[in-house]
């Protein structure tokens, strides 16, 4: 599947350093460790039936500023990420509106693409839609059964077979997973956002109230595919264990996603890499803070959403949208206020103004400018963005003109054209 252009990236006299990131399986910051000089980022996509809001955005920015990072100190990223284009949310959305779930899911993707164009996040290497994956889930899934990690459970009269449903217990006492492996939840903890989000612990026929669905069989008026396992679609968690593993080296170096993801999407996905390979799933988990709006966590299911492709559409720069995201440190959970973006526009007006005295760069640096020093040091410390807006913010108020390589640095590691 199409992604979506990529931008400008300018190259930086010097190598940057390998960043240290927040690891949630071990609750520090350590450095990512990089295979050799390479790279793989798995990081959730959207499930498209209301794209994107600003909780999105500031998920998407934080790993485009990893990007960036590791790509100035040298390092060749592969970046996957997926798009859960046909599932429960928006199959409900489709069939509420009267709209084919399909031209739902196609334009909800497109306005992403442009959304994340705007922002200018440099696309994912691999950009992969689930209908794309469905026979290669089913046969995992398959793999699974056959190893005595997966077991059907019956299904009313409206669907064609069994449902298949992952053994959390097998997979701790056959694999090297194990429940709060990633997450660090307490039990409670675990079985009370698996219910919250899109689990069924009252599934009658499960093993465990924590067995995740692999395989959802066929059922009327459901879109459904004919597979070795007979016709269905794939579970949630499965979907991204499998798109991360056909892209990129396992372990994948960080898989990542907001903090509503550590569990259950992201610890199942991880239970299902593990029993599939053999090996860890990932070496980094990383995971971003809750944007909130109005007094609660901005989300579909409230509807208290604050669109990019709405502030855009009113006439804001996206730039400003940008700096108004990077404004918060990744891990932060916080609130958007319109005075959010008041400031970042009025902070973008003097950058621009700023960089336009620059000389034009007549001679090229050959060695990073106390800037580009600066915003390498704050972003390699758990990508630290407001530091590192506050260092141009530093260079910008001493009023002297700003080399190309500045400008440069801005828009490489900050993804800020003042160009434009």
């Amino acid at each position: 599947m199409r992604s979506w252009a990529e931008p400008v990236v300018p190259r930086l006299p010097g190598l940057g350093d390998l960043p240290a990131l927040h690891d949630t399986s071990t609750g520090t910051v350590h450095p990512t460790e990089v295979d050799g000089s390479s790279a793989g980022l798995y990081v959730c996509g959207i499930t498209p039936y209301d794209a994107t809001h600003l909780g999105h955005a500031s998920t998407y920015l934080a790993f485009d500023t990893l990007l960036r990072v590791w790509r100035d100190a040298g390092v060749e990223v592969v970046y996957a990420q997926n798009t859960t284009d046909v599932d429960d949310p928006l199959l409900e959305r489709a069939t509420a509106t009267g709209v084919d779930w399909r031209e739902l899911a196609d334009g909800q993707t497109d306005l992403f693409r442009s959304d994340m164009q705007h922002l200018a996040v440099v696309p994912p290497t691999h950009y992969v839609a689930v209908t794309e994956v469905v026979t290669d889930v089913a046969d995992a899934v398959a793999r699974l059964l056959d190893r005595g990690l997966a077991y059907p459970v019956p299904t009313d009269a409206s669907s064609a077979g069994d449902d298949l449903y992952f053994d959390v217990r097998a997979a701790e006492r056959d694999t090297d997973w194990h429940l709060g492996l990633e997450s660090r939840y307490d039990a409670d903890t675990m079985a009370r956002f698996f219910a919250e989000r899109g689990g069924d612990p009252d599934r009658p026929g499960k093993r465990d109230p924590l067995d995740p669905l692999l395989w959802r069989a066929a059922r009327d008026d459901e879109p459904s595919w004919p597979t070795t396992l007979g016709a269905g679609r794939p579970g949630w968690h499965i979907e991204c264990t499998v798109i991360a593993q056909q892209h990129l080296d396992v372990p994948i170096t960080v898989n990542g996603g907001g903090s509503d993801l550590v569990f259950p999407h992201h610890e199942m996905s991880t239970a299902h890499g593990t029993a599939l390979t053999g090996r860890p799933y990932a070496v980094h988990h990383t995971h971003t803070g809750m944007v909130g709006y109005q007094g609660e966590k901005m989300s579909k299911s409230l509807g208290n959403l604050v669109k990019v492709s709405e502030l855009v559409a009113a006439g804001h720069d996206p730039r400003a949208v940008r700096l108004a995201l990077l404004a918060h440190h990744y891990r932060a959970d916080w609130e958007w206020f319109d005075a959010e973006l008041a400031a970042a526009e009025q902070r973008l007006g003097r950058w621009v103004a700023w960089a336009a005295t620059s000389d034009g760069g007549a001679v090229a640096a050959t060695a990073p400018t106390p800037l580009v020093v600066g915003l390498r040091s704050s972003l390699a410390d758990d990508l630290d963005t407001p530091s590192a807006l506050d260092a141009v913010d530093a260079v910008v108020s001493r009023g002297t003109a700003p080399s190309e390589v500045d400008v440069d640095a801005v828009q490489a590691l900050l993804g800020i054209d003042l160009r434009a």
